[in-house]
């Protein structure tokens, strides 16, 4: 798919998306144009202090990257995506969580397994599953990778991805079930798996959304809760 030139600014916690997202571009949405803005901090204080108390922060940020012309932003953050999201109103372009069109084709299943590797994402994800289930709740449950996060942290990505794997073969297998990879850093761990079960990543579709957003169309917050779009690994 051509995505028409637009900007896209992406704020991120690490800069270990950047390639990530650079790659997801050339080869879905080549002509589209990225901004990273990457700020450890915002996660590191909202860990914390919860994801309010870096609202004005985020807000900043992201009014910037307006000013500098971008046409949408995309918060790849799961942990500040809500507080990202509610910018929008005051900045005039569509603000968009990555995680969204995830949460949205994991709201069509029966049974959802989230699995974090911090657990401060836990709280904005399963609030935001909660939200696209709409009047029809799921079953959730959840799983903190313990050790995981320190092992990206160190640069271990190889131990991290592994870490996550092998968390999600340990957890039971659930009929009509799902796992959703809280975080986008997680992508690359559902080729590692050997589960039956559907394993849900979040940069492939999220990034899908916010070209749709740069070039005009409805932002996933504008459709319909539970009107998910169809995910696969990154």
């Amino acid at each position: 798919m051509v995505t028409p030139a637009g900007t896209l600014a992406l704020l991120h916690t690490s800069p270990v998306h950047v390639p990530v997202f650079d790659a997801l571009r050339d080869r879905h949405h080549p002509g589209l144009v990225l901004r990273h803005l990457v700020h450890e901090e915002l996660l590191v204080r909202a860990r914390e202090a919860g994801p309010g108390a870096v609202a004005g922060p985020v807000a900043a940020v992201l009014a910037g990257a307006v000013a500098d012309g971008a046409d949408a932003v995309l918060c790849t953050c799961s942990t500040l995506g809500g507080v990202a999201e509610d910018t929008a109103a005051s900045l005039g372009v569509p603000v968009l969580r990555v995680d969204r069109p995830m949460a949205a084709e994991a709201a069509r299943y029966g049974h959802v397994l989230v699995v974090a590797a911090l657990r401060s994402t836990l709280e904005p994800t399963l609030a935001l599953l909660a939200e696209e289930s709409g009047p029809h709740p799921r079953s959730v449950t959840t799983v903190v990778v313990e050790g995981a996060w320190e092992r990206f942290e160190a640069g271990d990505r190889e131990g991290y991805l592994d870490a996550v794997a092998a968390a999600v073969d340990r957890a039971p297998v659930t009929e009509d079930g799902v796992v959703v990879l809280a975080q986008a850093s997680m992508a690359d761990a559902a080729e590692r798996t050997s589960t039956p079960m559907t394993v849900l990543s979040s940069p492939r579709p999220g990034l899908a959304a916010a070209a749709e957003a740069v070039s005009g169309g409805l932002t996933p917050r504008e459709r319909p809760a539970g009107a998910g779009r169809s995910v696969g690994p990154p």
